[in-house]
C-alpha cells in the first residue's frame, strides 16, 4: 500500500525553536522523526527539510505529500500584524523546496483572504504550479461566514483548487476560538470548493481532560458528529485524519472506523511535523501493540502502521487523494 499524506507542514525557513512548547518537543520527538537534534539547533531549516525529505524518500507507505506554509495574520490592508517564526513559511518557500524535489512534494499555497490582492494572489501561485490551498483561518482571524470572503471561494472553485480548511482545537499557534467552527466550511463548500475539513473536526475542553481524552463515544464533541452528517451531504466535502494520533484525538480511531458509509470520504494524513505517541495516547490498542508500534523508525511509516490497525490497506481511505488529484498526478 503506497498512499499520499494530504497534510503536511513546512516550516518557516526562519525558523528558531525558541518556545518552550518547540523545545519540550524536540527532545522528546527530534529522533522520532528523523532528525538530529544537534543539527536541528544548529541550522533548524535545513536539517527539518532535510529529514522531511529523506522520510518520505525512505517510506514504505507514503509516497508524496501535500505540502503547504501558513500565511501570516494581517489586517485589511495587507499589513502584517503577526508572523509565527515556526509554522509561518512562505509560499516561496515551498515553491524552493519543490523545486528539485516534483517527486515527492504536491504544493499547496496558503493566501490570507484579507490581503488586497488575495485574488491575484490566487492566480499568480495557481499559474506557478500550486495545486491547492491551505487555511488556517483561526490563526488569521477570519471568519469565513461573512459574505466579503465569498469571491476567494468562488476563485478557488473557478481554478479546480482544493481548499484544506482548520476545525477545531488549535494548541501550535494563537487561535480565534470562535473560527475553530465546523461552519467555517460553509462559504466554500456553497462556492462548490472541494473542501477537505482537517482533523476530523475534532476539538478538547481543557477544563474537562478525563472526558477529553475518553474513548466513549458520547463525550466526542458535537462537531466531530456533525462533520460526519456532512460527509454523507456534501458531494465535494472531504475530511483528513492529520494529527489523529495526537492523545486527544487518537480516542475516536475505532468509532471512525466503523463509519463505513463515510470512508470513501475520509483522506490519509499525518500534520507531519506535529508530535505523535504511539504509545501514550487514547487509542485501545494493547499495549504490546503499542510499543511494536513504537520501534517503527519512520515517522511517517509508524503514522501509518498505527492508522492500519483500523483501516486495513484495502480501505479506500489510501485511495481517495485520486478523487482531488488524480488528474494533478497523472501529470
Amino acid at each position: 500500500m503506497k498512499t499520499v499524506d494530504m497534510h503536511t507542514h513546512l516550516l518557516s525557513s526562519d525558523v528558531r525553536f525558541d518556545r518552550f512548547y518547540d523545545k519540550l518537543a524536540l527532545h522528546f520527538f527530534a529522533k522520532k522523526f528523523g532528525m538530529n537534534l544537534k543539527a536541528l539547533l544548529d541550522d533548524p531549516y535545513g536539517e527539518y527539510t532535510r529529514a522531511l525529505l529523506a522520510s518520505v524518500r525512505g517510506s514504505h507507505y507514503v509516497k508524496k505529500i501535500v505540502l503547504f506554509g501558513v500565511d501570516a495574520r494581517v489586517d485589511e490592508a495587507g499589513k502584517v500584524l503577526h508572523k509565527d517564526i515556526t509554522v509561518c513559511a512562505t509560499n516561496e518557500d515551498v515553491a524552493a523546496l519543490y523545486r528539485g524535489n516534483e517527486d515527492v512534494i504536491i504544493p499547496f499555497f496558503s493566501i490570507n483572504p484579507k490581503r488586497p490582492d488575495a485574488l491575484d494572489l490566487i492566480d499568480r501561485y495557481a499559474d506557478a504550479g500550486f495545486v491547492g490551498a491551505k487555511f488556517l483561518q483561526n490563526y488569521w482571524g477570519v471568519d469565513t461566514r461573512e459574505e466579503r470572503y465569498r469571491p476567494y471561494f468562488d476563485k478557488l472553485s473557478q481554478r479546480g483548487l482544493p481548499l484544506i480548511v482548520h476545525v477545531g482545537s488549535e494548541s501550535s499557534v494563537h487561535s480565534f476560538k470562535s473560527c475553530e467552527s465546523i461552519q467555517m466550511l460553509n462559504h466554500p463548500l456553497e462556492a462548490g470548493v472541494q473542501v477537505i475539513c482537517a482533523h476530523m473536526a475534532l476539538s478538547y475542553d481543557a477544563l474537562h481532560p478525563f472526558k477529553s481524552l475518553s474513548k466513549n463515544p458520547k463525550y466526542f464533541n458535537a462537531e466531530y458528529y456533525t462533520l460526519i452528517d456532512m460527509l454523507k451531504g456534501y458531494p465535494n466535502l472531504y475530511a483528513d485524519i492529520s494529527a489523529l494520533l495526537t492523545p486527544v484525538r487518537a480516542k475516536v480511531l475505532r468509532h471512525l472506523s466503523t463509519q463505513n458509509d463515510i470512508h470513501h470520504k475520509l483522506l490519509f494524513g499525518t500534520d507531519f511535523p506535529v508530535p505523535f505517541s504511539t504509545v501514550f495516547t487514547s487509542y485501545d490498542l494493547p499495549y504490546a501493540k503499542r510499543f511494536e508500534l513504537s520501534r517503527e523508525i519512520n515517522p511517517f511509516d509508524r503514522y501509518a502502521k498505527a492508522i492500519l490497525e483500523y483501516f486495513p490497506a484495502s480501505n479506500p481511505l489510501y485511495t481517495n487523494y485520486t478523487k482531488l488529484l488524480g488528474e494533478i498526478l497523472s501529470n
